[in-house]
Order: structure tokens, then sequence, then C-alpha cells
């Protein structure tokens, strides 16, 4: 795993130990990016259940303006800081449960660009960030939401937000839902 572009291109990221985490393969995170384009470039960047980090330290890297990332896995917390050393970028770091931040950020007038969400598998995280994200909005005009799931796995239903698209890179979907007059 490493950082694919940008000020801190080739820079290895390391892993948490164990199953907990599923870093995105760099294949993905590279499609990803060549979707988001030049959106990135300035982009306010909210990384929930970031793991690693990779995704939004690719973001960083690739020009975005500022990136929060929110995990509570100590191990996770762990590889973060060392990837956020290991790539020279800097970013807020949110030990919280995910929608605690989503509430926190909300509060405080904190509003995104792009959002990355990438829940455990099989359960309903998706759909309930999403509803998270109607209740308690952080998503700036014009902003997108990327979640990422398993490719074999059903579209999210019942959620207030209509996808966009959906790109599959191997077993990984990503799927994206922005806010109306937005394109990808």
């Amino acid at each position: 795993m490493r950082v694919i572009a940008g000020t801190a291109r080739r820079t290895p990221l390391v892993a948490p130990p164990g199953a907990d985490t599923r870093p995105t393969a760099d294949r993905a995170k590279e499609g990803l990016f060549n979707i988001l384009g030049t959106r990135v470039r300035g982009a306010r960047f909210l990384d929930l259940f970031c793991g690693s980090g990779a995704v939004g330290i690719e973001a960083l890297s690739r020009g975005a303006r500022e990136a929060v990332f929110v995990e509570r896995g100590k191990p996770a917390l762990e590889a973060l800081r060392k990837n956020l050393v290991a790539a020279r970028v800097s970013g807020e770091v949110l030990p919280l449960p995910v929608y605690d931040a989503i509430e926190y950020l909300h509060v405080n007038g904190r509003c995104f660009d792009i959002i990355f969400l990438d829940p455990p598998y099989g359960g309903n995280g998706i759909a309930e960030a999403l509803w998270h994200f109607a209740h308690a909005p952080v998503l700036g005009e014009g902003g997108c939401i990327v979640a990422e799931t398993d490719a074999k796995l059903p579209l999210p239903e019942g959620v207030p937000f209509a996808p966009a698209r959906h790109r599959d890179y191997g077993r990984t979907r990503f799927l994206f839902y922005q806010t109306e007059g937005t394109s990808l």
C-alpha cells in the first residue's frame, strides 16, 4: 500500500495488524481518484471509518485543502498517525465513533466537498451514514459522498440520497452520491 500520486507519491503506508481493517487496494484507489479528478484540489475532505487513512492521505497528497480522519480503533489510529508522518501531510484526527463525529462536525459548522466512507462490509453502515448526513448535513453545496463496499453486496435501499453512479474494481465497489446540480 502506498500513496499513488501528488506530493507524497510512492510513500509506503502501513496497515493496522489484524483483519478489522481492509485497506483500499492501490488499483481501486487510483481509479477512485481518476473519477474524482480535479475536484480534489482545494477540497475539504472527510475520511470516515478511515482505518490507515490511505484515502484521505491520497487526497492531501493530490492537493486537498484539508482532511479530517475519523477512526476509533486503536491499532488503526496508530497506523494513521504513522502514515501522516511518513507522507509529511497533516490532517485533523477525530478518535470518535463515526456518528458522533458527524454530529460534532455539524454542530461546529463544518462542511466538506468530498466525504469518503468505508464502513465494515455486511452491515448497513452506508445507509446509516447517509441518514446521519441528511439529519446533520456536513456535505457542502456541490459536494459528493463516496462509499466503498463489496461489489457483491446489494446497493443500499431506502436512503435519502440517490446514487449518481457506481464503479467496480475487482471486489471493491465505489458508490457515488451527490447533491443536486453536481455531476461526476
